[in-house]
């Protein structure tokens, strides 16, 4: 069977199968990406800009035809789809307008006499591996700072992914970037090791699990290749006071199931304070459970199927171990094929391995905490550290327990408040870079000091 399919995972249908790349062809690939690195990166600012504005432009223009392929792909409800590319739009776009931001020299104050600057310049072709949840936001944040700066890009998708995975190497095309500036592959994972080996690429990006992440990062430390990783997250959301529990409510819930759950910085873990828990409970549980599961391209859809089979046996299997171990199901935990209900747990002990896993789907635990100390004592005690969420009416509480988590990112009051200009990114075992954001586009650049005399 091969590696690339299209396999439709609301009805189990295989709608496409796509052949892996040849060794020789990817040698030609690579060739062509070394290549074009050579004219691309002295190609003028204005030029590369303009060039990744057209690809977002081709974005809004593809809408409703890319936002199909994901549906099919990977069952994503079409309402969320449409939104993935919009966004993906967005963040391109937003690469083109601080072109001369992120390429621009950098002064630097000296002590003696002349100047001295930073210049950023491209390293050269790369190499992103990318996942199937969300298929183009994240070939965007990868893709367009690193093609703005000047390096090439060689892109090898997700498995279950490669229509749009096509999709998005015809816009680029189409962009006229130009042979080899974009190049998608359908690399099997040896072979994608052998692109990280190869002197001519400079360096790997990846976006997926740890294992995926710690298997990459062997290969390019051998190599002594520059890798940057975004991998899982077990975001906890606390709620410690507000004067609209609803409100608070539907945030959760909202965090919680964006993407049928499979997102890396979802909300996963809900620590309340004693005095708000069982209201919270309750309608928390409430919500969650009216979720509506359902055909993905039908409107008011909230949960499509997930991923795969595979991915929702695999989510099942943890409820049921969870369950088994001592733990509560307070509403959902009946899989149906690839679907899978709104889920809530509760009485998860540090004991358990629910208490140390992610959850990538729609499974909410629920935490009663006594104060801010054990909420955040909570809320740290895990190998993630990727996004959190607080929900506080306190601003000084606010402000230390956004200091005390260990996360990349913290949001306060407000979820699903992503912006192509905020960085995207964790510590611990979430990762190690980060996208989006003026930030990304230091990731893969050569910061070279230029240090002149009198």
């Amino acid at each position: 069977m091969s590696e690339y399919a299209v396999v439709n995972p609301a009805t189990g249908e295989t709608l496409a199968t796509y052949p892996t790349i040849t060794d020789d062809a990817l040698e030609a690939v690579i060739a062509g990406a070394d290549a074009a690195y050579r004219t691309w990166r002295h190609a003028p600012v204005s030029d590369r800009a303009a060039r990744i504005r057209k690809v977002a432009e081709l974005h809004r223009e593809r809408r409703d035809e890319l936002a199909a392929i994901i549906v099919r792909e990977m069952g994503k409800p079409l309402e969320a789809a449409l939104g993935e590319v919009d966004f993906a739009a967005d963040i391109t776009e937003y690469y083109a307008d601080h072109a001369d931001k992120i390429t621009g020299d950098q002064p630097i104050d000296i002590d003696g006499e002349g100047t001295a600057v930073i210049r950023r310049s491209a390293l050269g072709p790369l190499l992103g591996i990318m996942p199937w949840n969300f298929p183009y936001y994240q070939v965007a944040r990868f893709a367009a700072p690193n093609i703005v700066i000047g390096n090439t890009i060689i892109l090898k998708h997700a498995g279950q992914c490669p229509e749009s995975a096509a999709a998005i190497e015809k816009i680029y095309a189409d962009a006229g970037l130009g042979d080899g500036v974009y190049t998608n592959v359908y690399a099997s994972n040896e072979q994608a090791a052998a692109i990280i080996a190869d002197r001519r690429v400079q360096g790997v990006s990846v976006t997926g699990s740890e294992r995926a992440g710690a298997a990459v990062a062997e290969v390019a430390g051998r190599n002594l290749k520059k890798v940057a990783l975004e991998l899982g997250g077990s975001d906890p959301f606390i709620l410690l006071s507000t004067d609209d529990l609803d409100g608070a409510v539907q945030a959760a819930v909202d965090a919680r199931l964006d993407n049928t759950g499979q997102s890396c910085n979802a909300a996963k873990r809900f620590i309340v304070v004693d005095g708000l828990y069982d209201e919270f409970l309750e309608k928390f549980t409430a919500k969650m459970s009216e979720a509506k599961v359902g055909d993905p391209f039908a409107e008011d859809t909230v949960l499509g199927p997930l991923s795969s089979l595979t991915a929702a046996e695999r989510l099942a299997e943890q409820v049921d171990k969870a369950v088994e171990q001592g733990a509560t199901l307070v509403a959902g935990g009946t899989r149906d094929g690839a679907y899978y209900p709104g889920t809530v747990l509760t009485g998860v002990t540090s004991d358990m391995d629910a208490y140390r896993e992610e959850f990538f789907g729609p499974v909410g635990v629920v935490y009663k905490v006594a104060d801010e100390d054990e909420a955040v004592q909570i809320a740290n005690d895990t190998s993630f550290g990727l996004g959190s969420y607080v929900f506080t009416t306190d601003e000084d509480q606010a402000a230390r327990i956004a200091d005390k988590i260990d996360a990349g990112m913290v949001y306060v009051n407000v979820v699903l408040a992503d912006e192509p200009g905020l960085p995207f990114g964790g510590v611990k075992r979430s990762g190690t870079s980060r996208e989006m954001g003026l930030l990304a586009a230091d990731e893969f650049v050569n910061k070279k000091l230029i240090r002149v005399g009198a």
